[in-house]
């Protein structure tokens, strides 16, 4: 079991101060209370129903409008992401605290699965990051986030809060390093949340802010000659060309009237459209018609913008932010090392997919295909995103334990 967390680090000291602020709250008088939810934390659970019943509604638009999509579908992928996260939420999830080495092989074994001949296939927009068992098709690395967030708070917990020698943090950023490499292979967009969630747990871990400065310029640099010599023919290319145009669109705007940045110009035609009340339910015109692809999966929030407008895409965004911001303060109040580290894992993940799936579709981030937590078409995101719930869930109603 995790220790708990002592250490003046850079991440304890953040996370102990913003919860000395907040004592109190995030449900914290709760603690202690009997009741028919005590096991539940509704603060974080509420917002979380709330979108999936604007996902619902969303879906069923689109299937009346796309022959590709079944509500069908969406709904049962939508159970069994509920029914994992009740089997997580009565699961003790301290038992992972110890299971470093196996949930590093787990992770690298999905992650190299769309590797496997006969079993990786492309996906519609490319990239090798699905598999095929029989009938069914689904992405490993949607589970192998999941699996990551619990291998890096495993690893980082043992630090207690400060790490002090630069071999134990160069240790856990070759730790991360690992299964990053192989699912850039395959995904790009999906590396980046893998990055994004696991470099915040080590952050959170109290590495010293020199060493992460130092860090993030050295990824700034390698990311910068990989599409520099990505570009240049004659030489090996680590980008695939369609992860190298969907950048290239992203920095030069002028390019959005080329082929490769015609679904980002549809996209933003689609939510401008929408106007401040939207044009109604069933009635996206421009997302619905043909002229945006991926309108149920990369392009989903443009699609629910140009139906319910400003005032509907502030909803959903409030929702995000309440569903997240209650992770955190949940974070702040557990004492276990490992249990503030699992949530924080949960809430980097969320912040980045919404920040960058909704940032695509206006221009601000670059096209990588990431879902929109709970409102994307799709079985595999549906299920991770909600066993994620499931974590969250399992630390509060284990939080009389943990701390």
């Amino acid at each position: 079991m995790a220790q708990e967390m002592t250490g003046p680090g850079t991440g304890h000291g953040l996370l102990s101060s913003l919860a000395q602020r907040v004592k109190g709250g995030a449900g914290g008088s709760h603690v202690g209370k009997k009741g028919p939810l005590e096991g539940v934390y509704l603060t974080q659970l509420i917002p979380t129903l709330l979108i999936l019943i604007l996902s619902v509604i969303t879906m069923l638009s689109c299937s009346m409008a796309l022959g590709t999509v079944s509500l069908f579908n969406h709904v049962a992928g939508m159970a069994l992401g509920i029914a994992a996260a009740v089997v997580i939420w009565r699961y003790d999830y301290r038992n992972l605290s110890n299971l470093t080495t196996a949930l590093f092989v787990v992770s690298c074994v999905l992650l190299a699965l769309p590797l496997v001949p006969g079993l990786g296939v492309e996906g519609d927009l490319g990239g090798l990051g699905w598999v095929h068992f029989g009938p069914f098709r689904f992405q490993p690395s949607e589970p192998a986030k999941l699996v990551i967030i619990a291998l890096m708070a495993s690893a980082c917990a043992q630090y207690n809060g400060k790490i002090e020698s630069f071999a134990d943090y160069a240790k856990l950023c070759g730790t991360l390093l690992v299964p990053l490499l192989l699912i850039l292979v395959t995904d790009l967009g999906t590396g980046l949340m893998i990055f994004f969630s696991g470099a915040t747990i080590i952050i959170c871990s109290g590495a010293p802010r020199g060493w992460i400065l130092a860090t993030i310029a050295l990824i700034v640099g390698v990311a910068a000659l990989v599409i520099i010599t990505s570009q240049i023919e004659g030489i090996p290319h680590i980008l695939q060309e369609y992860q190298l145009a969907r950048l290239t669109v992203f920095l030069d705007p002028e390019g959005t009237a080329s082929e490769d940045g015609y679904n980002l110009q549809q996209a933003m035609i689609a939510i401008g459209s929408g106007g401040l009340l939207g044009k109604g339910f069933g009635n996206a015109s421009q997302a619905l018609s043909g002229f945006l692809p991926a309108a149920q999966t990369d392009f989903i929030f443009a699609t629910y913008a140009e139906q319910f407008g400003f005032v509907g895409s502030v909803v959903l965004l409030a929702l995000f932010a309440w569903m997240i911001i209650a992770t955190v303060l949940l974070a702040m109040k557990v004492e276990s090392t490992f249990s503030k580290l699992m949530l924080v894992g949960c809430a980097a993940l969320w912040t980045f997919q919404v920040l960058e799936s909704v940032g695509m579709c206006i221009g601000i981030m670059p096209i990588t295909g990431i879902p929109l937590p709970f409102m994307t078409y799709g079985s595999s995101s549906m299920v991770t995103q909600l066993a994620a719930v499931g974590v969250v869930q399992s630390v509060w109603h284990h939080r009389q334990k943990v701390a």
